[in-house]
């Protein structure tokens, strides 16, 4: 070979390397940010040139043809836009013609690119064509034909899985609304062909004829007459003329839907099909009918009925047109439902029923939600209803809309994450999401629900003097006063203040001390935030997405906020405060409402490594935490459902603490002592609380990094290895197990500590195993933790941790059980929070929650609404996997299961000086019950005590009867 080739060659390699090294890595998203707005002022947005894509899998130039017919003719994506799909799978600038199906579908990413598909398609209605805001008008980038084609092809494929559309119909429905697969039509073709033919005579109006062709909409009308108005001096008569015949194809095209347009989808049914017969019964009866009402409770039934249908054994035709008819329901019913105006309270409570109905047919809630929202939503019998039972039935409206709006999160909430790292405005989708939807008209009609029966109850909300108050409730009372910050942002990117209100879209994984918090979505009631919340006596509430978006005027502003022990929920100006509620923060709490916890009870003279058979209850604070000492009770009383073990006590943290520190003249025992008799040293000196935490937690960071390359024991670690063997039966490395931080500081009376700490989950691998133990140690001394200890105890310094090391079990379905009605306050109640895989419900995830009560009417509180979950796979770590949610975790038999475990729990560990009620993290597999964690449920009695929270609750006769025919107008 010539030496200039091989210069030629080195440098094509060079070339190769640097493109490679370019475009190969992950982009951040200010890179991606900066992307987005450079295509936005391209004429080309995200595409480079036109090709005709060929069956055979090539291209060619646009004026050159495909080896063989069939090709279509798009634009290629820019080398910036390919390579971000792969390192970072983002799609900009989707076209559909070409792409294969199951690419598109996105299995194995949870649907990812159909997802982003539909965001992009709201982000270009809101921001002028967003990425394609000037390539909206490169002729010849997509065709609205080729785009409706493949569409149509695509539901056929994705259409004909059963399966598929049972595990993901409110989805499969969703795409359907942005998707385009209409057929294409005479009429369509019509205004394709006439806007061909006005800008090859009248070159100004390309841009319109290319926005037709491409991206048409109902909105296109009031364009076309503006640019006839404009130009109509300008164009040769004979153009006019066809401006005229334009706009009578258009009005056609998008006329308002007339319930006898439904029959183009009867037509596409098997005639003898239940499907068909059904439609043609709405067609019929809707015809009949004369009200909005009748209208309404229609559109409803037949949404319900038709859903069913789209798993019967159909043609994927058949099924499309299924969908199709039911998302022209949902505009049907909604234009509807705003002409029906309800007359009486019990036409209010049916006008909430019929659209929770509706809800469920359009895929809101899952079949089965719907047949317990149908039990609970059942109109009384007679003339009268009581005070209670409209207050249970508000309740379970409320939370019917609470389900569905949490639907719509659960589904895309990863693309909005996604996408809001770098587009802001993605935010937006899913508030617009529930505004398109039967949402916006049955949430409206639950808050007039709401209004009615705080009228009759004598009492409301007073928040801020927002509209729609009633779909504001309290979960945790308490009382707070301080900034109020009132943000969209994920709760893990607020950098949160201890003496601030927060009002969050959903609540965070981990918390920091906080005054106060409201959310729109609950996540579950027994999470390990909403349990320190409850504990602490920190007000918290849960709000709608408008109530939020209500709120941010006043982000910023001081404010006082109150939860009553009845849910009562009041935020206002601090201005406003009466001179009993600034009372409440005139002085600061009394240092004896603190806990000291004792140490004098810690026995470290034996550091030993201890078997989980050989500690119970009473060791508890003395030898390990109660974790370990609770769970080795457990495992005494209940040995078929505990995992062997082993305790890692005090005394082997504490011997490894008389090591000298790195870097430092002291041992790690001194050094962190030395940190709090300093701070107690600043306070005599009277410096400012923020300069003392300031110190202090710049000092325990220090002590935990040393912690983390702290040298383990020769000792231990040989005695460690031993036992690990004789009581898990193979060598360190052979198990995988999980690693729990068990401190003194857990558990006590009056704080419960929960969650503030290291768990490490199915750790495999020796030398990790080891290394977390000294993780664990030093978990203890991040600032969450400390600043949650700081605000219940008068010295969170002296935290010692034991560890609890048990063996991984890859649960099924995995939660918490709480022997108590959490919400109900009644001791016989039992309350419920599950997810699939492990950890569940403990972390804040939206949870199947259940109230199992005394009269054994056991009630649905929230059905799960997490896409995700976590296993454990025997090789050590951890793997995310998808879900859905078409059948309920806890099935009837389970419920029972966990029933009688809480019944035993109660009648046994009395004997062992545990009190009720029970905090219990356990799991299925394989539908054996698996403990893992028993503590008491702690709750804070001042704020439960309290007179101001009391006084806030009017008292009201549950037993007062209201007529349902009271007239609302």
């Amino acid at each position: 070979m010539p030496l200039l080739n091989y210069k030629r060659f080195a440098l094509l390699v060079i070339a190769l390397m640097l493109y490679n090294a370019i475009y190969s890595q992950i982009k951040d998203d200010a890179a991606i940010a900066k992307m987005v707005q450079e295509y936005k002022s391209d004429l080309r947005g995200p595409y480079k040139d036109i090709r005709w894509f060929c069956k055979d899998g090539s291209f060619v130039e646009p004026k050159s043809s495909c080896p063989e017919p069939g090709g279509s003719q798009r634009a290629r994506y820019k080398d910036q836009v390919a390579s971000l799909a792969k390192t970072n799978h983002i799609y900009l600038g989707q076209i559909l013609a070409t792409t294969s199906f199951e690419q598109f579908w996105d299995q194995s990413n949870n649907q990812s690119r159909i997802k982003q598909y539909q965001l992009e398609q709201y982000l270009k209605a809101i921001d002028n064509g967003w990425v394609n805001r000037k390539a909206q008008f490169y002729r010849g980038a997509y065709q609205a034909e080729d785009e409706d084609a493949w569409g149509i092809n695509f539901y056929q494929w994705v259409l004909s899985d059963t399966t598929r559309i049972k595990e993901n119909y409110f989805l499969i429905r969703q795409s359907g609304k942005d998707v385009p697969h209409a057929a294409d039509n005479n009429t369509a073709q019509s205004v394709r062909a006439i806007s061909k033919e006005i800008s090859d005579s009248f070159i100004q109006f390309m841009d319109l004829r290319v926005k037709l062709h491409g991206q048409p909409d109902l909105g296109d009308i009031q364009k076309v007459i503006d640019f006839r108005a404009k130009y109509k001096t300008k164009m040769p008569a004979e153009v006019d003329k066809k401006f005229t015949l334009l706009l009578k194809e258009m009005e056609v095209l998008y006329k308002p839907i007339d319930i006898l347009d439904f029959k183009s989808y009867v037509k596409k049914l098997p005639s003898e099909s239940t499907a068909a017969k059904t439609m043609n019964a709405l067609i019929e009866n809707y015809s009949k009918a004369t009200t909005s009402k009748e209208h309404c409770l229609l559109i409803a039934f037949y949404a319900q009925a038709l859903r069913s249908e789209m798993s019967t054994p159909l043609k994927s035709s058949a099924r499309m047109a299924l969908l199709d008819a039911s998302n022209r329901m949902e505009t049907l019913i909604n234009r509807e439902s705003t002409s029906w105006v309800p007359r009486t309270l019990e036409e209010q409570m049916l006008k909430v029923v019929c659209l929770a109905q509706a809800a469920a047919g359009f895929g809101y809630l899952e079949q089965w939600e719907w047949q317990q929202v149908e039990r609970i939503l059942q109109i009384p019998e007679g003339e009268q209803i009581s005070v209670g039972a409209l207050s249970t039935y508000l309740e379970n409206a409320q939370r019917t809309v609470e389900w569905g709006t949490a639907m719509i999160r659960a589904t895309y909430q990863d693309v909005i994450k996604l996408f809001s790292g770098f587009e802001p405005m993605a935010y937006g989708f899913l508030d617009d999401k529930v505004r398109s939807s039967v949402l916006l008209p049955l949430g409206s009609s639950v808050s007039i629900l709401g209004d009615i029966f705080s009228g009759q109850a004598g009492f409301a909300n007073n928040v801020m003097g927002i509209n729609n108050q009633s779909s504001i409730r309290g979960l945790n009372q308490g009382y707070a006063y301080g900034e109020l910050v009132v943000t969209n942002l994920s709760p893990e990117e607020v950098e949160v203040d201890g003496d601030k209100i927060y009002i969050f879209n959903r609540p965070p994984a981990d918390l920091k001390p906080v005054a106060g918090i409201a959310t729109v979505t609950e996540g579950n009631m027994v999470s390990h935030v909403q349990l320190l919340a409850r504990n602490l006596g920190i007000p918290n509430a849960v709000l709608s997405m408008d109530n939020l978006n209500a709120l941010m005027p006043f982000n910023g502003q001081r404010v006082f906020y109150a939860v009553s022990n009845k849910g009562t929920v009041i935020i206002k100006p601090e201005s406003e405060m009466t001179a009993e509620e600034q009372a409440l923060f005139t002085q600061k709490e009394r240092s004896e409402e603190k806990i000291t916890v004792p140490v004098e009870l810690i026995e470290l003279a034996d550091a030993s490594v201890l078997n989980l058979r050989d500690v119970n209850a009473t060791h508890s604070g003395k030898l390990c935490g109660p974790k370990a000492a609770n769970l080795g009770q457990l495992k005494a009383m209940f040995p078929e459902n505990v995992v062997e073990g082993l305790v890692i006590p005090f005394s082997i943290f504490r011997k490894h603490f008389d090591q000298k520190m790195p870097e430092q003249d002291a041992t790690y025992w001194t050094f962190l002592n030395a940190i709090f008799i300093h701070a107690e040293e600043m306070c005599q000196e009277d410096k400012k609380d923020q300069e003392i935490e300031k110190y202090i937690l710049n000092h325990l960071e220090t002590l935990r990094n040393a912690i983390k390359v702290m040298p383990l024991l020769p000792e231990f670690q040989e005695e460690f290895k031993q036992k690990f063997k004789e009581v898990f039966g193979k060598e360190i490395g052979g198990v995988p197990v999980f690693l729990r931080s068990d401190t003194n500081m857990e558990d006590l009376k009056d704080f419960t500590g929960a969650g503030l700490n290291l768990t490490l989950f199915n750790v495999l691998d020796g030398a990790k195993i080891f290394q977390g133990i000294k993780d664990v140690w030093a978990s203890p001394y991040t600032e969450r933790s400390y600043k949650w200890r700081q605000r219940y105890l008068l010295n969170p310094e002296n935290v010692f941790p034991s560890i609890l090391v048990i063996p991984s079990v890859d649960a099924d379905y995995s939660g918490v059980l709480i022997t108590k009605g959490v919400a109900t306050g009644k001791d016989n109640d039992i309350t419920i929070a599950f997810n699939r895989g492990v950890g569940g419900a403990v972390e804040g995830q939206a949870s199947e929650s259940w109230l199992l009560n005394e009269d054994h009417l056991d009630e649905l509180i929230t059905p799960a609404r997490e896409p995700e979950y976590i296993t454990i796979p025997p090789t050590g770590g951890t793997k995310k996997q998808h879900t859905t949610f078409e059948r309920r975790l806890l099935s009837e038999t389970r419920l029972q299961a966990l029933k009688a475990m809480a019944y035993h729990l109660k009648e046994k560990l009395p004997s062992a000086g545990m009190k009720s009620p029970y905090d219990v993290e356990l799991g299925f597999k394989d539908d054996k019950i698996w403990l893992f964690q028993v503590r008491p449920f702690v709750e804070n009695k001042r704020a439960a005590s309290s007179e101001y929270l009391r006084s806030i609750t009017p008292e009201i006769n549950n037993e007062t009867s209201i007529p349902l025919k009271l007239s609302l107008l």
